[in-house]
C-alpha cells in the first residue's frame, strides 16, 4: 500500500458494487483492507488502490461494532464522501465482504455462549465432564478444569453396538450373514446391532421439559451415531416439532468415530452458533439493504471461506489465524522453489505458528478452552507470548507469560497502570519508537507511549534481579556482575524468543522436517520486532515481512477461496477391491460437494476437488489424511515414514473416513511472485541511509554488546530494489520491522525480504558476552539461566515427541504412558518433560545405578527395569544413553515407557495376585541393548521371551513385536536428545552448558527451601506427621522434620514390613512421590530437577513396604502405593485431603489359541480409571472423575473401545455422593460398567476398597471403591445356594444374575453376558 495514494473510486464505478472489503476482527484490533478500482496515473500506474484501516475491536464510546466501523471508513476513503455513523451503511458500492472473527473464540473462552442441552445415550450423562480423564496440568494441585458448555443433559434410553471387533483373531466367525432384524449396515460399512430402540413418546416428554425450562438449543450425540444415524435423526425431528431453534446432530456435524470429541463438537456448535447468528444478523442490520446485493463470506478454521448463512460456531474457532496462514502462503510460497514456510504471527496476547509446504496442513482433533473440537482446522499452534505478555522474575528465572496485560490496562507504557510486558522491553531498548508510535494514550488519548514509567519499573526489577532477592540462595546472587536495565530487557526478549521457538520446532523438527531449510513468514503487529532474532535462533536465514504484515490476516481473507467439505465414515480394510468401492463413494461425495458450490454461484471451471482417505495401521489410533491420486498406499507409507519415522509392512491398513474438499475460486491466486521479482530486481544498497528520501531519524538501539547507531526509515518511501543494512528500523503506519545487525533487507513491490549475512559485530558481541559468562562460572547470569532452562526442557519435550511418534503400542503412542529426561554427567536430573509423575524422580536412581555398575562407552544404550536398579515396576522399561565427548561422559539422556506385555503369569504383566517379582515378567538390573552402536536383538529376545518363561506358570512377552518396536522408539528418542544436546554445546560451549545444568538445580533447591521455610512458619513447628493404611492394613508412616535452613528429613520409620503381595514400592517410587509433591506445592514456574530433592534427606526402613527385598513383587507399588504416598505427604503438609489413592487398574484379554493346526494371536487391553480428587486448603472443591497425583494417562474413547474389543460399555459416569463432605468437599469417583461378549480373563488391581480416602481438618471421608462381577447364570446352573447372593430373574426367567464383590485385587474368567462394574473412590473433604 502506498500511503500517498489518495485516488478515489472513478465516477463510472460509483454505485456499481466495485469495493471488495476484508475484515479481520481480532481480540485487540480489527483490521480492514479495502480494494477498489481507480484511474491509473503517471505516479501510480496501478488500476487498483488498497486502503487499510486499523481500529480497536472494542471502543463502545465511539462505535458499536468495529467491523462495521472499519467498513464505513473504507467507504469514506473510496468515495470521498462522509458516511455517518448513525445511519445504515450504503451498500451500493460494496461488491463483497470477507470476514474473520474471534466472536466464537471469545464466547468459548469467556463461557458466554447460548444456554443449551446435551442429549446423549443413557449411562453417559457425565461423558464430557470426565472427558479423557487426564488433568490439564500435572503440577496443578487444584486441578482447574473449564466447565462444560451445556446447562442440562438428557439421557436417551437407546443403545446400539458394533458386530464383531477389530482385535478378533477370527473375524469371520462374528459377522452376521443376513436374516437378523436387529442388525443393520451402517454408513461406514460396519454391521450395527440395535440393542434398544427408544420409547419415542418418552423422548418427546424429556425434550419438552427442556424446552419448557427456556432452552432453545440442543446438541444430540448418541453412541455409534457416526455410522448409525437413525436414532439421532429421529431425536432431531422430535426436537424440531417441539420448536427448538437450533439443533445440532453429531452425525451430521462430524461423522467421525470417537464419541467424546464428537459430543464436545456438537455441544460447542449448539453453544456458539446461535450467538454467531445473532452477531451476523446485528452486523447485517447496519447496512441499508442488509446483505441482499453483496456477497458476504466468513473464514472457517480450515482456511476456507463459507457463505454467511452457512457459518457455524464450530468452524469459527480459528477464523482469524486461518486467514493469516492463507495470507503468507499465497504471498510468500513459490511452488517451483519449494522452500517451505514457517508462519510467525505475533500479536498482543499470543503468537500463532504454523507451517506451509505447498499444501495446507490440517488437523482433525484439537482442544480449545478445554473443549475438544472434531473438525478440520489448520494446524496452528498458539503460545502465550505476545506484545502484552507479562514479565516476571520467579525462583531465579526470568519468565515471560503466560499471563497477559490484555488491551486494558495493557503494557506499562500504555499509561493505564499496567505491568511490564514484552512491548515495554522493546520500547526501553529503542526498538519501538515512542515518537513514531500513534499518540493515542492517556486520559485524552493524545499522549505517546510512556518510556519513563517503563524505565522506572525496569529499574525496580533490575534491583530485584541483581540482588538475587527472589532466589533465597546466595549461590545464585549475581553481585559483582550486575545487569543494566537494558541487559535485563534484552534478556526477557531472548527468553520470549526461545519460548516462541519451541512450538516451531514441534511443527518442523519433531515431524521430520529440517527447520533450517524453511523461510520465516512474519506478520502480526509485534512480529517484525522479533523476526530476525527468532529466525537466528532456529538457524533460518530468510524472513519474509509483507508490506501489509500488520494486517496480513485481512489480506489473506481477500486471497482466500470458498470451501465446502463432504465427509463420510468408513471401516474398510485397504485392498484393491476395497479401493474400487471407496472410489465410488468418493465420487458420490464429490458430486454432492460440487452441487453445493454450484448453488453458491460457482461454475464447473471455478471448482476443483481434493479427495482424501483417512488411513491408519490396524491396532493404532493415529490416522493420516492421505490425498487421493496415484498410489494411495505408497503415499500413505511415505507420509507415515515422514511423520512417525517407520512403516509397518505386516499390518493391515484401515480407512476410517472419506473426505472431499471442494474449493471454489473466483480468481486464480498467483503464488510466489516475490521470488520471480527477486530474480530480476536490480539492487541498490543504501550505504548512507540519511540521504535517502525514506530517512526519518538516526537513533540508538540496544543490541547484544551495547547501543548501536540505527537508521529509522519509512517503508512507504523505500523503492523496490533498495537494500537496507542492519541495524535499521523500518516503519509502517501499523508496524515496526527491526533489521538486526548481520541482516539485510531487500525491498520488493510487496515484501520486505530479510536475509542473514555473514556474522560480524553482532555475533562477536554475543560471543564476547558468552565468553565472559564462561569465565565466571560461579556467578549466575539470570538471562542465560532462563534461556538454557527453556532449552533443557525443550530437549526433553522433543525427546518425548520422538518417542510418541515412533512408538506403535497403545500404551505409549495413545495413552502417553512414558517420560523422557536429561541428566548431568553425575546422573542428576536436569529436565524431565511433564509426562507421567511417578517417573519423575525415579529415573535418576536408574542412571546413577548404571553409572557405578557398567563400564560404558560411546554408542551404548542400557536397558533397565529392576526395582533395585532404579525401576518402578517391571513394565516400565528405562533406556539410558550416555553422551560422550573426548572419551568421557558429559551427559545422560533416558526414556521410560510402559510396555504392554513383558511376560509373567498374566497377559499385560499387571497381575493382581503376584507374590514374587518373577511372576510380573522380564527383569534386568542393566544390560546393553545397544553395545557400541550395535543393536543386541538376540540378548533382548532372550531377556524378554526366554528368561521369563523359565519360571513356573509364567510366559515370556506375548507381544514381542510391539515391545521391540517401542524399545527402538525409545532408542530413537535418546538419539534425538543426544543430537540436541550436541547442538546446544556447539552454541554455548560444553563448560557453560554443564555449569548451567548445575545452576538450574540450584534454583530448584532454593525454591524448595523457601517452600519448606514458609511451611515451618505457617505451622509454627518444623514437625509434620501423617499416616495412612493400605487395604491389607499395612501402614505408611511419615514424619517430616523441617530445619531453620529449609532442609527437611522425610522419615518413614514406622512403615509396615514388606508384604507377601505386590504393593511393595521400591525407594525410587518414594523419591518420585516426594519430588512431585514438593514441585506441586511450590505453585509457580519451576524446572523439576534433582535440585528439588537437594535439601531433603529420605529415611526408609530396610525391608519395609517402601524398601522391599530384591525379589519382592512390586507391580502394585508403582500404581497403588505411590498414590497413597502422595496422599500421606500432602496431608502431612496440611495441603489437601486424600484423593482416590488408586489408579484402578483393569486388564482383560485372551491368550493365543491353536485350532486345527492354525495359531491365532491373543490380545490384551489395559486401562486405568479416574476417581475423586481431594478437597484442599486453596481450592473450593475437589474435581470429579479425574486422574490425580502419580498418573495422568488418558482413557480409550467408548466407541474405539467397542470397535476394538468384544465389550459393551454400558455406563461411564460420575459416582454421585462418593466425595467426602466438608467446607471444601472432595470430588466424586466414577462408575464404569463393562459387559463382555466373549469369555476372557479379567484382572483388577485396585486400592481404597477397605479403607476410605480420609478427609483433612474436619472434612469427611470419601466413599470406598467397589468392584463387582455381575455374573450371568444359566437356569440350569441356578440352585438353592444362589439365594445367598444378590440375584434377580431376567425378563424371560431363563437366567439369573449373581452379583459378587471381587475385592480390591482379583482375576476372574468372565463368560459372555457377564459385567464388571468398577466404582472408583471419591476424594476426601477438607475442613468442617
Amino acid at each position: 500500500m502506498d500511503p500517498t495514494d489518495n485516488r478515489l473510486l472513478p465516477g463510472a464505478c460509483d454505485g456499481k458494487h466495485q469495493v471488495r472489503i476484508s475484515v479481520d476482527r481480532g481480540g485487540t484490533f480489527t483490521d480492514c483492507v479495502g480494494v477498489f478500482p481507480v484511474e491509473p496515473s503517471t505516479t501510480n500506474p496501478s488500476s487498483e488502490r488498497t486502503a487499510v484501516v486499523k481500529l480497536l475491536s472494542e471502543d463502545p464510546a465511539h462505535y458499536p461494532d468495529a467491523p462495521r466501523e472499519g467498513i464505513r471508513r473504507i467507504l469514506e476513503i473510496a468515495t470521498g464522501r462522509p458516511h455517518p455513523r448513525d445511519a445504515p451503511l450504503d451498500t451500493s458500492n460494496i461488491e463483497s465482504i470477507r470476514m474473520g472473527t474471534t466472536v466464537a473464540t471469545n464466547a468459548l473462552l469467556e463461557r458466554k455462549g447460548e444456554p443449551c442441552a446435551l442429549v446423549v445415550t443413557h449411562g453417559f450423562q457425565d461423558l464430557l465432564k470426565i472427558g479423557n480423564q487426564a488433568r490439564p496440568r500435572i503440577f496443578d494441585l487444584s486441578i482447574s478444569k473449564p466447565e462444560v458448555l451445556y446447562q442440562q443433559v438428557v439421557q436417551i434410553d437407546e443403545r446400539v453396538t458394533l458386530v464383531g471387533y477389530a482385535m478378533d483373531p477370527r473375524p469371520s466367525a462374528h459377522q452376521q450373514t443376513g436374516g437378523s432384524s436387529d442388525v443393520v449396515v451402517g454408513r461406514s460399512g460396519e454391521q450395527v446391532r440395535v440393542l434398544k430402540t427408544p420409547d419415542w413418546e418418552c423422548v418427546r416428554k424429556q425434550l419438552q421439559q427442556v424446552y419448557d425450562s427456556g432452552i432453545r438449543s440442543i446438541a444430540v450425540c448418541l453412541m455409534h451415531a457416526y455410522t448409525f444415524t437413525a436414532h439421532e435423526d429421529k431425536v432431531g425431528d422430535i426436537a424440531s416439532s417441539i420448536g427448538f431453534t437450533h439443533i445440532t446432530l453429531s452425525s451430521r456435524l462430524s461423522p467421525m468415530i470417537k464419541i467424546v470429541p464428537r459430543a464436545h463438537s456438537a455441544t460447542a456448535d449448539a453453544y456458539l452458533t446461535p450467538g454467531i447468528r445473532r452477531y451476523v444478523d446485528g452486523f447485517a442490520s447496519g447496512f441499508d439493504a442488509g446483505f441482499r446485493d453483496i456477497r458476504v463470506d466468513f473464514m472457517q478454521s480450515d482456511g476456507g471461506l463459507t457463505p454467511v448463512d452457512h457459518f457455524s460456531g464450530l468452524r469459527a474457532i480459528l477464523s482469524g489465524p486461518a486467514a493469516g496462514v492463507v495470507g503468507y502462503s499465497v504471498t510468500s510460497y513459490c511452488a517451483s522453489r519449494q522452500v517451505p514456510l514457517v508462519g510467525f504471527d505475533m500479536g498482543g496476547t499470543s503468537t500463532d505458528v504454523s507451517r506451509f509446504g505447498g499444501e495446507f496442513e490440517h488437523v482433525f482433533e484439537t482442544t480449545t478452552a478445554g473443549v475438544t473440537i472434531q473438525a478440520p482446522q489448520l494446524d496452528i499452534n498458539t503460545v502465550a507470548a505476545g506484545g502484552g505478555s507479562r514479565l516476571f522474575f520467579r525462583n531465579g528465572l526470568m519468565v515471560v507469560g503466560p499471563e497477559s496485560a490484555g488491551a486494558f490496562p495493557g503494557p506499562a507504557c500504555y499509561r493505564n497502570g499496567g505491568p511490564l510486558c514484552i512491548t515495554d522491553a522493546n520500547l526501553l531498548l529503542g526498538r519501538l519508537r515512542a515518537e513514531h508510535f500513534p499518540h493515542i494514550f492517556g486520559p485524552n488519548e493524545n499522549q505517546p507511549l510512556d518510556i519513563d514509567t517503563t524505565r522506572s519499573l525496569f529499574a525496580e526489577l533490575a534491583n530485584e534481579i541483581n540482588g538475587g532477592a527472589s532466589t533465597g540462595n546466595k549461590s545464585l546472587d549475581t553481585a559483582g556482575q550486575e545487569k543494566s536495565v537494558e541487559e535485563i530487557a534484552l534478556g526477557f526478549l531472548q527468553v520470549a524468543n526461545e519460548t516462541m521457538c519451541r512450538p516451531i520446532r514441534t511443527l518442523t523438527e519433531a515431524r521430520g522436517h529440517d527447520v533450517q531449510k524453511h523461510a520465516l513468514a512474519c506478520f502480526g503487529g509485534a512480529g517484525g520486532q522479533h523476526a530476525c532474532a527468532v529466525a537466528a535462533n532456529l538457524g533460518i536465514r530468510r524472513v519474509f515481512v509483507h508490506r501489509l504484515a500488520s494486517v496480513l490476516s485481512a489480506v489473506g481473507l481477500g486471497l482466500s477461496e470458498v470451501v465446502h467439505e463432504e465427509q463420510s465414515p468408513s471401516a474398510a480394510v485397504w485392498s484393491t477391491a476395497a479401493n474400487q468401492a471407496l472410489s465410488v463413494r468418493l465420487d458420490e461425495l464429490s458430486t454432492a460437494a460440487r452441487k453445493k458450490l454450484a448453488s453458491q454461484g460457482f461454475s464447473d471451471p471455478q471448482i476443483r476437488l481434493q479427495k482424501y482417505l483417512n488411513m491408519r495401521y490396524d491396532g493404532t489410533d493415529t490416522a493420516l489424511m492421505v490425498p487421493c491420486g496415484g498410489d494411495c498406499l505408497a503415499r500413505f507409507e511415505s507420509m507415515h515414514q515422514q511423520e512417525f519415522g517407520f512403516v509397518l509392512k505386516d499390518r493391515r491398513i484401515i480407512v476410517d473416513d472419506l473426505r472431499v474438499r471442494a474449493v471454489g475460486s473466483l480468481a486464480e491466486a498467483k503464488l510466489g511472485q516475490v521470488y520471480d521479482e527477486l530474480d530480476v530486481l536490480p539492487r541498490h544498497r543504501l550505504q548512507d541511509p540519511q540521504v535517502h528520501p525514506a530517512f526519518v531519524d538516526s537513533v540508538s538501539v540496544y543490541f547484544q554488546g551495547g547501543y548501536r547507531k540505527t537508521a529509522v526509515l519509512k517503508l512507504g518511501a523505500l523503492q523496490p530494489g533498495d537494500v537496507v543494512l542492519g541495524p535499521t528500523i523500518v516503519l509502517d503506519r501499523n508496524s515496526t520491522v527491526l533489521v538486526e545487525p548481520d541482516w539485510e533487507a531487500t525491498v520488493t513491490s510487496s515484501q520486505l525480504v530479510l536475509d542473514r549475512v555473514s556474522a560480524t559485530a553482532g555475533a562477536a558481541a554475543a560471543a564476547a558476552q558468552t565468553d565472559s559468562i564462561r569465565r565466571s562460572p560461579t556467578k549466575v547470569d539470570p538471562i542465560y539461566l532462563s534461556v538454557l532452562a527453556n532449552r533443557f526442557m525443550s530437549i526433553a519435550e522433543q525427546m518425548g515427541r520422538t518417542l510418541e511418534k515412533t512408538s506403535v503400542s497403545t500404551n505409549i503412542k495413545e495413552r502417553l504412558d512414558f517420560s523422557c529426561a536429561l541428566f548431568d554427567q553425575h546422573g542428576n536430573l536436569v529436565a524431565n518433560a511433564p509426562h507421567i509423575p511417578v517417573h519423575l524422580g525415579s529415573m535418576s536412581h536408574a542412571v546413577k545405578f548404571q553409572l557405578q555398575r557398567i563400564n560404558l562407552r560411546e554408542g551404548d544404550v542400557i536397558l533397565v527395569n529392576h526395582p533395585q536398579a532404579g525401576g518402578t515396576h517391571l513394565p516400565d522399561i528405562t533406556l539410558i544413553s550416555p553422551v560422550f565427548r573426548e572419551g568421557r561422559i558429559i551427559f545422560f539422556v533416558a526414556s521410560r515407557g510402559h510396555h504392554a506385555d513383558i511376560g509373567g503369569i498374566l497377559p499385560g504383566s499387571m497381575p493382581p495376585n503376584s507374590r514374587e517379582l518373577f511372576q510380573e515378567g522380564a527383569s534386568s538390573m542393566g544390560m546393553k541393548i545397544v553395545d557400541g552402536g550395535e543393536f543386541q536383538e538376540a540378548n533382548v529376545r532372550h531377556m524378554l521371551v526366554d528368561e521369563p518363561a523359565q519360571y513356573p506358570g509364567c510366559s515370556g512377552t506375548r507381544n514381542y513385536r510391539d515391545v521391540l518396536s517401542d524399545l527402538k522408539a525409545q532408542i530413537a528418542a535418546n538419539h534425538r536428545g543426544i543430537a540436541l544436546l550436541s547442538q546446544l554445546c556447539a552454541e554455548y560451549g560444553l563448560e557453560m552448558v554443564q555449569e548451567y545444568m548445575g545452576h538450574i538445580q540450584d534454583t530448584a533447591e532454593a525454591a524448595v527451601r523457601a517452600l519448606l521455610k514458609e511451611t515451618r512458619k505457617r505451622h509454627g513447628t518444623g514437625q509434620l506427621k501423617g499416616h495412612d493404611f493400605m487395604d491389607d492394613g499395612s501402614k505408611i508412616n511419615l514424619c517430616v522434620d523441617i530445619g531453620d535452613d529449609g532442609s527437611a528429613q522425610f522419615d518413614f520409620t514406622g512403615t509396615s514390613p514388606e508384604v507377601y503381595g505386590n504393593t511393595n514400592a521400591p525407594p525410587s517410587v518414594t523419591h518420585s512421590a516426594i519430588i512431585y509433591c514438593l514441585r506441586c506445592m511450590v505453585q509457580s514456574d519451576l524446572p523439576l530437577n534433582q535440585g528439588c530433592l537437594a535439601p531433603v534427606k529420605v529415611v526408609i526402613p530396610e525391608y519395609s513396604l517402601l524398601s522391599p527385598s530384591p525379589n519382592a513383587a512390586v507391580v502394585g507399588g508403582n500404581v497403588l502405593t505411590s498414590q497413597r504416598l502422595c496422599d500421606v505427604i500432602l496431608m502431612a503438609f496440611g495441603i489437601a485431603a486424600a484423593s482416590q489413592g488408586c489408579m484402578n487398574n483393569l486388564t482383560f484379554g485372551i491368550p493365543a489359541i491353536e485350532e486345527d493346526g492354525v495359531r491365532y494371536e491373543g490380545w490384551g487391553y489395559y486401562e486405568t480409571i479416574a476417581g475423586g480428587h481431594g478437597g484442599g486448603r486453596d481450592w473450593p472443591r475437589g474435581q470429579d472423575g479425574v486422574h490425580t497425583n502419580m498418573t495422568n494417562t488418558k482413557i480409550t474413547d467408548p466407541e474405539i473401545l467397542e470397535r476394538r474389543y468384544p465389550v459393551i460399555l454400558h455406563q461411564f459416569s460420575l459416582r454421585e455422593g462418593s466425595g467426602g463432605a466438608g467446607k471444601h468437599p472432595g470430588g466424586n469417583g466414577c462408575i464404569r460398567d463393562i459387559e463382555f461378549l466373549e469369555g476372557m480373563s479379567v484382572s483388577l488391581l485396585t486400592e481404597r476398597r477397605a479403607f476410605p480416602p480420609p478427609g483433612l481438618n474436619g472434612g469427611g471421608s470419601a466413599a470406598c471403591g467397589l468392584n463387582l462381577w455381575k455374573r450371568r447364570l444359566c437356569s440350569s446352573e441356578s440352585n438353592a445356594a444362589d439365594t445367598q447372593h444378590a440375584a434377580e430373574l431376567d425378563k424371560t426367567g431363563a437366567a439369573r444374575t449373581q452379583v459378587l464383590n471381587l475385592g480390591g485385587k482379583n482375576t476372574v474368567f468372565v463368560n459372555p453376558g457377564d459385567h464388571i462394574v468398577v466404582m472408583t473412590p471419591g476424594g476426601g473433604g477438607y475442613g468442617k
